[in-house]
């Protein structure tokens, strides 16, 4: 089982950590990864932001790189969502079609494909999950509130095997943390406000941490906690299943 490992530009450039805990986790559970070099952004803020054209040498870098691997893995949903949904060229369809098709969000290619039913990581702390909306509502990654179906949480699923781990869900337990990629510039007030919602409802819950699956929800929310002040630290669910302590 040869697997790309796909690092997101905003991991690689601000959050590091979650790159090397997502290739050691990876490794530690047996499988064998490639990290190719010459990956960029996958294009998804163009595409986000109506200059979806402009993307097309994104698309082509991409396929350039991620082809011949049996699965692609990113630690972000929001960037798996891009490529599932817009990967896409003229030149190269074939490709394209079986890129959209091999690459998985880490949580659901350990849950879905290695299914993973043991984690050696130790993390005694109280944390709060949120679930970023890409990985919830399009990757399917947990069940919806608004939708009458049974409960499930792939992410939860592993966090639940972690020793020591105290996991408290906020009220709302689906809310959008406001990140929303370019929304966060454009409409700052309402972003910060979403934002702010969140942390008070897991600030309630006496949270050490909050943890998700796409560090751009994390860095919003930690950039709200740091102005504030608050002892609530944001951490990336890679970290916390590659934990020993």
């Amino acid at each position: 089982m040869k697997i790309a490992l796909f690092i997101p530009c905003y991991i690689d450039q601000f959050y590091p950590n979650v790159g090397i805990a997502t290739l050691q986790l990876l490794e530690k559970l047996g499988c064998d990864v490639s990290f190719p070099l010459q990956q960029t952004c996958c294009g998804q803020p163009m595409a986000n932001s109506g200059f979806a054209s402009l993307s097309k040498g994104c698309d082509l870098n991409f396929i350039k790189n991620f082809s011949g691997f049996n699965y692609i893995v990113a630690p972000s949903g929001s960037c798996v969502l891009h490529v599932k949904e817009h990967l896409h060229s003229d030149k190269h369809p074939v490709e394209a079609f079986l890129l959209r098709n091999t690459i998985y969000e880490l949580t659901e290619f350990l849950t879905d494909i290695l299914k993973v039913e043991n984690i050696n990581a130790s993390f005694p702390y109280k944390v709060g999950w949120h679930n970023s909306c890409h990985g919830q509502r399009g990757l399917n990654l947990s069940s919806m509130t608004e939708r009458m179906l049974p409960e499930f949480s792939k992410p939860e699923q592993l966090l639940k095997m972690v020793k020591g781990i105290e996991l408290r869900k906020p009220k709302r337990n689906d809310e959008c943390c406001g990140f929303g990629g370019t929304f966060c510039v454009s409409e700052e007030a309402v972003s910060v406000k979403m934002g702010k919602d969140r942390i008070k409802e897991h600030e309630d819950n006496d949270v050490d941490y909050i943890t998700g699956g796409d560090t751009s929800c994390l860095m919003h929310l930690e950039g709200i906690l740091r102005r504030k002040g608050s002892k609530v630290k944001t951490i990336h669910i890679a970290e916390i299943l590659n934990s020993v302590l």
